[in-house]
Parts: structure tokens; sequence; C-alpha cells
């Protein structure tokens, strides 16, 4: 495991030349040079990296997930996430595009070192490359390298404003974009929907449920084989509810049928359902549904 605290430690391991700017750089993609044992490698860094890449040589892992190049272009990676690469063979084109590497430090004393982490994207993991179209992505180009240029020239009182402005820029035209691919791949994501709900079915029908305990976010995440806070966005996008918010209604669900249905007790329920304490099963449907669960019974008698 590597640990690349500057961005000059991944200039080196790139085999670039040194970064004109020791808190940002904006590398072509096509000089990155990695080591040829590069497939045994992990590291952690501790910057953030905004990639816009085409004909990426390498199946990139961000995680334990694999990042998709097929038809995705930008990746937004946050510090201290660990990160592997290994080979595609799939891939015989030069590759293309541009890494810009920002340390926190540069984010120092401005508004977008508080607000960059709103940015889920930063989070997200397989199949989740950001698309974009030929005029988006030539607008993207064009504020990169206008952060270039504007450290690339004599740095003035002015410097770090201008090019936070630009950084803020294209990361809300990311957040644009992202948004607007939940929409238009709604085929996808509505299939995503019905696993969820296949998920949950099969969780609440297992036996062991009382062992396992209630379901978590990262568990059902896990399952779908998405970031916990991409499925959440993808869910607020499409349903305008959380993934907490889906686990609870289908709990909602499950207790709302073994209350009308059949003669278990609260606490029997309760256990069944993954709680711990029948008191905090009560105390949770009553939060949900605004009645107890023994009156949601008697209503049904």
């Amino acid at each position: 495991m590597k640990h690349f605290k500057k961005i000059s430690d991944y200039h080196k391991f790139a085999s670039l030349s040194a970064p004109e700017h020791p808190l940002i750089s904006l590398v072509p993609y096509n000089q990155v040079n990695y080591p040829k044992d590069i497939g045994g490698v992990k590291w952690r860094q501790d910057y953030y990296t905004i990639g816009l890449k085409r004909n990426v040589a390498y199946k990139f892992f961000y995680g334990q997930q694999e990042y998709d190049f097929d038809d995705g272009l930008m990746t937004f990676i946050a510090p201290n996430q660990v990160m592997s690469l290994g080979d595609n063979p799939n891939i015989n084109k030069k590759p293309s595009g541009w890494l810009l590497l920002i340390h926190p430090d540069f984010l120092w004393n401005t508004d977008l070192a508080k607000t960059i982490k709103r940015y889920e994207y930063f989070g997200y993991s397989i199949n989740e490359a950001l698309f974009m179209s030929q005029k988006e992505e030539g607008m993207m180009v064009d504020i990169l390298k206008n952060i270039q240029r504007e450290y690339q020239s004599n740095i003035d009182k002015f410097s770090q404003n201008i090019i936070i402005s630009q950084l803020t820029l294209l990361l809300n035209y990311a957040e644009r974009f992202y948004e607007r691919q939940f929409i238009t791949r709604q085929i996808s994501n509505h299939q995503v929907l019905n696993e969820l709900e296949k998920v949950l079915v099969d969780y609440f029908k297992d036996e062991n449920i009382i062992d396992k305990g209630l379901p978590t976010v990262q568990w059902v995440a896990n399952h779908l084989n998405l970031s916990p806070n991409y499925l959440s966005s993808l869910l607020k996008s499409l349903t305008g509810q959380s993934t907490q918010q889906h686990i609870h209604n289908k709990l909602i669900d499950k207790a709302k049928e073994q209350l009308s249905t059949t003669p278990l007790s609260v606490g029997e329920i309760a256990y069944s359902l993954g709680f711990e304490q029948p008191a905090s099963f009560s105390k949770f449907f009553k939060k949900k549904t605004e009645m107890s669960p023994i009156a949601f019974r008697k209503a049904f008698n």
C-alpha cells in the first residue's frame, strides 16, 4: 500500500515532471506512465482527483469495486480512498484526457473547503463515471485549462479565488450532469428499484433475521453493487426518498402485514423484523404511523 501525501508523490510515481504548483496540478493523461508492476499496487492519496479520460488502459478499482470507463468519461475521487489498477485488454487505443489533482490545503480559508463534501459524486463507485456529450466535454476541458493557465501565471492575491471559482463552476456542472444522468438512464435505474425491492423482501423472509438485525444502508448498497451515497442519490431522484426511508417503508409494510394477519405478539413481531427490543419497535412504529402497534391491530378487529 503506497501513500501519496503530496501531489508531487503522484507525479514521481507516474513518471511525470515535478508539479508547477505544490497544491494543484493538471496532468495530461497521455503523459502518465505507471510502473510495469502496477497491477499489484494499491495506493491512498491525501488529495482530490478529478479525471476526464478516454481509452483508459487499466481497470480502475475504487475501494473494492471497479470503475467502468467503457461509456463514462469523468470520475471524482476524494482523499483517503484506496485505489488500484489492473490490466484492461479491451483497450488498444492511445489514452487521452486530463487529471486534476487538488490538495485540500489549496481550499483552505475558502467557502469551497466547507462545501466540497456536499458533492456526493466524490463517493460514487461501480459503473458511475459521468457521461457527457461532446459539447459538455468541451466545456469541462475549457474550465480545466482555465485553472491551469491561472496557476501557471504569476501568482497574486487574486489567483486562489479565480481558481476556486473555476473549480466550483466545474463541480456545479458535474452535479447538473449527474442529475440528468439519473433521469436519462431510467431503464437501468428502475431495474435498481426492482432489485432493491427483491433484496429487502428476501431479507425479511430470512429465518435468521433475529441474529442479523435490521438491514443497514451499507448492507443494501453492497448487495446492489453500488456505493451508499450513489444509491441514496439515485433513489431520491427517482422516488424522493433515501435508501434509509425505503428500508423503513418496507419495515412498516411487514409490521402492518403481521399485525393485521397473524396472532403473533408485538414482541414476536419486533424480533422477527430484526429489532433487539420490542420497545424500540413500538417507538419506531408509532413514529412512522402515529399509532402504536396495538392500536393499529385493534383497528382491524
